[in-house]
C-alpha cells in the first residue's frame, strides 16, 4: 500500500514526534514544580499553624502582657483600667439603659 521509503519517512517524523513531546512534558513537569513550591511551603505552614494552634492560644496573654512590658514599659494600662474602669462601664450602662427607652 505504502513504498517502504514513505514508511520509513513516517516512522522517523513519529521518532522525532515523540521525542519532542517527551522533551515538553519535562518542561511542563519542571515548570509546575517550580509553581507548586510555594503552594506546598503554605501548605507545610497551615498544618504548622494547626498544631501549634491550641497552645498559641494558651500563650495569648502572657506573651501580649510581655510584648507591652518590652515596648511600653511606662503606660500603666491596668492601673488606667482600674482608675477609669468603673466609670466607663457605668457610662455605657447608663447609655445603653437610655437608648432601650
Amino acid at each position: 500500500m505504502y513504498p517502504d521509503a514513505d514508511l520509513a519517512h513516517l516512522a522517523w517524523h513519529k521518532a522525532a514526534l515523540r521525542q519532542r513531546i517527551s522533551l515538553q512534558r519535562t518542561v511542563c513537569a519542571a515548570a509546575a514544580e517550580d509553581l507548586v513550591r510555594p503552594l506546598h511551603w503554605l501548605d507545610r505552614a497551615v498544618a504548622l499553624w494547626h498544631q501549634v494552634k491550641p497552645f498559641a492560644k494558651l500563650a495569648a496573654i502572657p506573651l501580649a502582657l510581655l510584648a507591652k512590658r518590652m515596648f511600653f514599659p511606662r503606660v500603666k494600662l491596668f492601673g488606667s483600667l482600674f482608675r477609669f474602669g468603673p466609670a466607663i462601664f457605668g457610662a455605657l450602662r447608663m447609655a445603653s439603659a437610655m437608648r432601650r427607652q
